[in-house]
C-alpha cells in the first residue's frame, strides 16, 4: 500500500518575508557606490608612458631575492592587491619579500601601434632592470599570472636579464585549447573569422566591448552574482564579492597591433607552443628557460583550461621545475589570499633567506 503524504514533505514553503529581506539586500549591495581599493603600502620607482612600477617593500624583509610580479595585458592589475586579507602582494610581503608589481596602465588611442614586442622589450625587460637596480640585487624572481604569465614566459627565453626563479600561474600556452566555442576556433584557425577589423576600425579596443568579450565568455561574470543572492548577508563575503564586482567591470581598454598579435600569432597560429613566435627579431623558444620554474594551474578555472598550461613543463629546459593544481578559481586564488601561501611554499627555499647576524 502507498501512502501519499502532503507535499509540504518535500517543498520546501516560501518564505516572503525572508525572501523580500533577501533581495532588499542584494540591491542594496549592487547599488551602493563601489567600494575604494586601499593598496598595499607602496611607492613609485619608474613610470613608461601609462605604465607604473610599484615597490611594496617587506614588512619585515626575511628574503634577499625580491618578486616581480606580472599581470595580464587585458585587466588592471589591482585584482593582485585587492585589499586587507585577500591581497596577494599584501600576503607575500606579510611573509618577508620585496615585491614589485608592473601596471601596464590604460592605452590611449595615441597607443593603438603598441604590440606585444614593445610591452615585453620597452616596458617588462626594461621594468625588471629597473627593480634590480633599485633593489640592488645581482637575482630577481619573475611572477606571472596569467597572460602575463604568458609574456613572463617570452621575456624569460630572450633576455639575457638574471631570473633566478619562475612562477607562472593559470598561463595560457597553448591556445589550440580554449573556452572560445569550437566553431569560432575552428573559423579563427582557417582564417575564415579574423578580428583584425575591429583592431583597425578603433584602433584601441574600447574597455566596454572587452568587457562584453569577457562576459560572453566566462562564468567568472555571471556566477558571482548567483553566488551573491545565496550570501548575502555574509559581511565577509559581500566585501570580497563588492571588491572583485568592482574589478571585474573595470575593463581596460587594448591596443589594436596586440589585439592583432594575440588572435594571429597565438590564437590562430599558436606559434608560442610551435617555437615560431618571433618578438623583436628574436625568436621565442621556451627551451632556453633554464631557471628554476613553477606552473600551477587551478582546479574550477573557467578562462585558462590546465591543458593550457601543461605544455610549458615539457618545453623549457629547466631541471628544477614543479607543476601543481590548486583548489580555486581563476580569480578567487588571488581573492582568498592562497595564492601567497601557495607560492611561499615554493618561493622561501629558492629565495635566499636572510639570517640574523650572530653576536
Amino acid at each position: 500500500m502507498t501512502t501519499q503524504g502532503s507535499s509540504n514533505d518535500f517543498i520546501p514553503l516560501f518564505d516572503v518575508e525572508k525572501e523580500t529581506k533577501r533581495w532588499q539586500q542584494v540591491y542594496k549591495i549592487v547599488t551602493q557606490p563601489k567600494p575604494d581599493i586601499i593598496p598595499t603600502p607602496r611607492e613609485v620607482v619608474w613610470k613608461k608612458n601609462k605604465s607604473i612600477l610599484w615597490y611594496h617593500p617587506a614588512k619585515e624583509k626575511k628574503y634577499k631575492i625580491p618578486l616581480f610580479f606580472v599581470y595580464s595585458l587585458l585587466n588592471k592589475s589591482y585584482i593582485l592587491d585587492i585589499g586587507e586579507g585577500s591581497s596577494v602582494i599584501g600576503g607575500l610581503t606579510q611573509l618577508g619579500y620585496d615585491v614589485y608589481l608592473l601596471d601596464w596602465g590604460s592605452p590611449g588611442y595615441e597607443d593603438s601601434n603598441l604590440s606585444i614586442d614593445n610591452y615585453v622589450l620597452d616596458y617588462l625587460e626594461v621594468a625588471v632592470k629597473r627593480a634590480l637596480r633599485h633593489s640592488g640585487v645581482n637575482e630577481i624572481s619573475l611572477v606571472g599570472y596569467c597572460l602575463g604569465g604568458t609574456l613572463a614566459a617570452i621575456l624569460a627565453s630572450i633576455t639575457k636579464l638574471p631570473i633566478k626563479n619562475l612562477v607562472l600561474s593559470t598561463i595560457p600556452i597553448d591556445f589550440s585549447i580554449g573556452i572560445v566555442p569550437n566553431k569560432w576556433q575552428e573559423a579563427l584557425q582557417s582564417g575564415q573569422l579574423s578580428f583584425d577589423s575591429i583592431a583597425d576600425v578603433y584602433g584601441v579596443i574600447p574597455a566596454d566591448i572587452m568587457y562584453a568579450m569577457f562576459r560572453g565568455l566566462s562564468p567568472i561574470y555571471i556566477s558571482p552574482m548567483v553566488n551573491l543572492i545565496a550570501r548575502a548577508y555574509d559581511e565577509d563575503y559581500v566585501d570580497k564579492w563588492r571588491r572583485m564586482d568592482k574589478w571585474t567591470k573595470d575593463a581596460t581598454p587594448f591596443s589594436g597591433a596586440s589585439f592583432k598579435q594575440l588572435f594571429n600569432d597565438l590564437f590562430k597560429e599558436n606559434k608560442l607552443v610551435k617555437g615560431e613566435l618571433m618578438i623583436g627579431g628574436m625568436e621565442v623558444d621556451l627551451h632556453n628557460i633554464k631557471c628554476s620554474l613553477f606552473v600551477f594551474s587551478t582546479s574550477r578555472d573557467t578562462l585558462v583550461l590546465e591543458p593550457q598550461s601543461l605544455p610549458i613543463m615539457d618545453l623549457v629546459s629547466s631541471v628544477d621545475k614543479t607543476y601543481q593544481v590548486v583548489e580555486a578559481g581563476h580569480v578567487s586564488l588571488a581573492l582568498t589570499g592562497k595564492f601567497a601561501v601557495f607560492a611561499d611554499k615554493w618561493l622561501s627555499s629558492r629565495s635566499e633567506e636572510l639570517h640574523p647576524a650572530i653576536s
